[in-house]
């Protein structure tokens, strides 16, 4: 069977980028900025210093710098307890049920859902596979503390102060993995487009390209399949051919054993 994967990946690159073009609009892009970490540092610097000046001017410099110390400490902790980011592994279930809950509703556009895929031979599951007229998309769902910002700066995706380059890491990892496996299965190269459903903090966009992926607020999901729906209507796969690919998914991607 000749399929247009390839053909229709390799005229889009990974997506979004070409589906902007075609609508005569642009993907949002990262907007360039200090750094968080350094920002929240210098914070802490400027209070240390404020403390140290007026303990010195009551006391003297031993008590100013005790209470230096102790604002630090404090300050630490305080971040530490209340400003933790929420681990993947604490609420998978409930983000992946969540995004399992808006791929349904696409169903009647002709995309299928695989849901919790096994890669072989690697410690990795793919939480949503989609095959639809738009290509195949290995969906990573992600909830996280919705007290922290979520940002774009310098080309890198920030959960407050902390760097999301290892999630955007394992969101092209499965993608990859996707794409060769079920590509051996039919005998040909394929691409898979990777894709981060976030859900919980306040999101300023509704689909970002970061590092290769297309990062998307859960509210967003619907969306983001049509606007791919109606920019690749040129390059649409067939009923037949989506069939296919699933069916070599079913088979390459099993799924995972859940007690």
């Amino acid at each position: 069977m000749n399929f247009e994967v390839r053909r229709r990946s390799e005229g889009q690159g990974t997506g979004t980028a070409e589906v902007g073009e075609a609508r005569g609009e642009h993907p949002a892009t990262p907007r360039r900025g200090t750094d968080p970490r350094i920002r929240a540092w210098l914070w802490r610097g400027v209070i240390a210093l404020a403390v140290f000046l007026g303990v010195q001017f009551w006391l003297d410099w031993r008590y100013a710098l005790t209470a230096v110390v102790v604002y630090l400490a404090a300050d630490v902790l305080f971040r530490s307890r209340t400003m933790a980011v929420v681990q993947p592994e604490t609420q998978f279930t409930v983000a992946q049920r969540y995004t399992r809950r808006r791929l349904a509703v696409l169903n009647a556009a002709g995309y299928v859902a695989l849901h919790s895929r096994v890669i072989p031979g690697r410690d990795s599951v793919i939480d949503h596979l989609v095959v639809g007229p738009a290509g195949i998309f290995a969906i990573d769902s992600e909830k996280w503390d919705r007290r922290l910002p979520l940002r774009a700066i310098g080309g890198m995706l920030y959960h407050g102060p902390h760097s999301m380059e290892a999630r955007l890491a394992h969101a092209r990892d499965e993608a990859h993995w996707g794409a060769e496996l079920i590509g051996r299965a039919l005998g040909r190269q394929l691409r898979v487009h990777p894709v981060m459903v976030v859900y919980g903090p306040d999101v300023a966009w509704s689909v970002m390209k970061v590092k290769g992926v297309d990062v998307i607020a859960g509210g967003h999901v619907n969306g983001y399949f049509r606007k791919l729906s109606k920019a690749t209507v040129r390059h649409h796969l067939s009923t037949e051919q989506i069939a296919a690919l699933v069916a070599a998914a079913e088979r390459a991607l099993p799924p995972l054993e859940q007690d």
